[in-house]
């Protein structure tokens, strides 16, 4: 019986060094390697995937596939139930909820999957499922609470225009950026933006450089920033999502998220599969909401 190693990651910005930690601390025996190419998207169904298509014309029935974690291989329960009835196949899954589960508990005369395995597998999806939209409903009851008290979500704004030459005034009578920032309500980097070329470390070459991108704030719509969530992200991308204002739409929201527009392209990017693929139908509503942020996102070339 072989150990069939299966590793993945969404884009060509991640590496597979967590993955292979986890793997290494389980201490597979003789394994053997299955790693898709970078970029290939949790939301292409396992069976579609030229990798673990490999895989499977490898296996023979006994042997273990092992993962790091159930997102590098499925996105939901239809998914891994598809995984799991195929080829009488073991899965062993080394972190996260479903590490602590026997995936590999089948009946004894039959070979089919226990009923008690499909239950599990569905339960700790549907309260994964629950958990997230609990976790998107405290955030919008936050949102409006503090919209309530005149607070206002997403990224503090900058030094407005008419208030530039008081801020650079006081930045060269010795007012540090810290307390600027207290007296404008503004970030430190929005002041150090203000000062750029009365900084110590400001040079001739700096003013030749090209202007920095400025950031650009946009309505994403509701079902366009829900996917996203639930997308793997990298650092940047994440924090402008997570700092974004939610602006209610009758029954629905957008998200102001401000970022600079190469930071936007990219989010767009990401929900390309709302479109719909091989094998993956689109959801109109979803479709519609990613062509309305497409169009507001392609603005900002003009």
């Amino acid at each position: 019986m072989a150990n069939l190693v299966y590793k993945r990651v969404s884009t060509d910005q991640q590496s597979t060094a967590r993955q292979n930690l986890v793997l290494d601390e389980a201490g597979i025996e003789d394994p053997v390697v299955f790693e898709e190419d970078p970029g290939t998207s949790s939301r292409l169904h396992p069976l579609q995937r030229p990798k673990f298509r490999a895989l499977l014309d490898y296996a023979r029935p006994g042997d273990t596939v092992h993962i790091s974690e159930m997102f590098r291989l499925v996105r939901g329960t239809g998914h891994i139930l598809d995984v799991l009835h195929r080829d009488r196949l073991a899965l062993r899954i080394h972190d996260g909820a479903f590490s602590a589960m026997d995936l590999t508990a089948r009946h004894p005369r039959t070979g089919e999957l226990l009923s008690t395995v499909k239950f599990m597998v569905q339960t700790l999806a549907a309260a994964g499922e629950l958990q997230r939209d609990l976790q998107r409903e405290l955030t919008y009851d936050g949102l409006r609470a503090a919209e309530a008290k005149g607070s206002r979500g997403g990224r503090r704004p900058a030094v407005p225009a008419d208030k530039t030459a008081d801020v650079r005034a006081a930045y060269l009578e010795g007012r540090s950026i810290a307390a600027l920032a207290r007296d404008h309500g503004v970030s430190r980097g929005a002041i150090r933006t203000a000062v750029a070329d009365l900084l110590p470390d400001h040079t001739a070459a700096q003013e030749d450089a090209p202007a920095p991108e400025l950031p650009v704030a946009l309505d994403m719509p509701g079902k366009v920033a829900d996917f996203l969530r639930t997308a793997e992200l990298d650092g940047i991308e994440r924090a402008a999502l997570d700092q974004g204002a939610t602006v209610r739409r009758g029954q629905g929201y957008t998200l102001r998220v401000t970022a600079v527009p190469a930071v936007h392209h990219r989010l767009l990017a990401r929900c390309q599969p709302l479109d719909g693929g091989p094998g993956i139908p689109a959801v109109p509503a979803q479709r519609k909401a990613r062509r309305e942020y497409e169009n507001r996102v392609s603005a900002l070339d003009r």
